[in-house]
This record gives C-alpha cells, structure tokens and sequence, in this order.
C-alpha cells in the first residue's frame, strides 16, 4: 500500500455549539478552522468538516448479524487506542448503536467494533484489527 494520504469528510450537523460539545468534548477531537456554520477536526490525521444542514440519513445492511448503519465513518485504530476510546465513551454515557464486540471471531479480518451516534444521528464506527495485515482480507 502506497503512503497513505489524509481524507476529507463533510458531514451534516445542525448545531455548531452541540457539534464542538461531541467532537471536540467528547471524542477529544483537535478544532481547526471555523466559522458560523461550519467546524474542522484533526480526526486521527484526517480531516473531518461539520456544516450544517438539515439532512439525515437511516438506511440499515445486515453485516455478521447486526443492522449496520449506512452511512457511517470512523477509523481504524490499534486495539490500546481502541479500549481507551471505548472506556471514555463509556464515562461520557454513550449509547451504543451497536455495543464493542469481536466481528468475524476466528476468521480473515478478526476486529473489535462499535458504533454510536453523534448528537445529529452521524454514525460513527470505530474498530481495531486483531492483525492489521488483515484490514482487506476475505
């Protein structure tokens, strides 16, 4: 794989104040630029963009026995990272779309996974695989 390079992401939020409270509060995301009605966040080397906007989005796929989200973003940290995000969102009192489980136990591409919401209904997952060498693996 070639050097990685930062992605950009824009998602929909519909209030700046309740947009800086979750992601530069709760998820400890670093802010960058802004202005009234929009927000940019250091997400783990990307750039993650709020602006707001009234859309939403509720579609569902079955991915091993579980509704997953769709849309839905996140990145894939080491599994320290991993339970360390998990016990903060844990004090922070986040509810759990989908509770931090072991998908595909035994199989390629072996990750801890949860999913959770921001305050505008984004779905965020987050995940950490047992061998990284594994991310693309079937």
């Amino acid at each position: 794989m070639k050097n990685l390079r930062p992605f950009h992401l824009a998602i929909p939020v519909t209030d700046i104040n309740l947009a800086r409270e979750f992601y530069g509060g709760t998820l400890n995301l670093i802010e960058g630029r802004s202005d009234k009605d929009w927000i940019d966040y250091n997400f783990y080397g990307h750039q993650l963009v709020c602006h707001i906007s009234s859309q939403t989005n509720k579609d569902e796929n079955i991915v091993d026995g579980k509704n997953i989200p769709i849309p839905h973003f996140g990145i894939i940290l080491d599994m320290v990272d991993f339970e360390t995000l998990h016990q903060q969102l844990e004090k922070s009192n986040i509810s759990f779309k989908i509770k931090p489980y072991i998908r595909f136990l035994g199989e390629p591409g072996e990750q801890k996974t949860m999913f959770f919401q921001d305050p505008f209904g984004n779905n965020l997952e987050f995940k950490a695989f047992k061998d990284d060498k594994q991310i693309f693996e079937n």
